[in-house]
């Protein structure tokens, strides 16, 4: 798989997620806060948001694709059912962009609620 395929598939994951009702956003990476703190002196308005933030994936050994959403919930709503429709939502758009684009892989998602607002 190309790094294309990584950066499509991580935007259609990120875009499902944020969807889902009771999703407030999506928790960036230590690298990317990183990211963002040293670009904030260097720019006059805020960092953007890095492509993927709060998404990772990898194509498994076993040809399928393992991504894994960072997310932040809000708290009207319950957690459980909430990050169980965002893994059903990315778990479908993943397997959407894949059968489209490339060969129909299987597909895992792990879903990390990081805090609830």
């Amino acid at each position: 798989m190309t790094v294309t395929h990584r950066v499509h598939i991580q935007r259609a994951a990120a875009e499902a997620a944020t969807r889902v009702t009771g999703v407030a956003g999506l928790q960036p990476a230590l690298a990317d806060r990183l990211a963002r703190a040293v670009a904030r002196p260097h720019q006059a308005g805020a960092a953007p948001h890095r492509e993927g933030a709060g998404i990772r994936c990898e194509h498994t050994a076993d040809g399928g694709w393992h991504v894994e959403v960072r997310c932040i919930l809000r708290t009207d709503r319950r957690v459980v059912e909430v990050a169980r429709q965002v893994c059903i939502e990315v778990r479908h758009a993943v397997a959407n962009y894949l059968a489209q684009h490339c060969a129909a892989d299987h597909v895992t998602v792990q879903v990390t609620v990081t805090r609830t607002v």
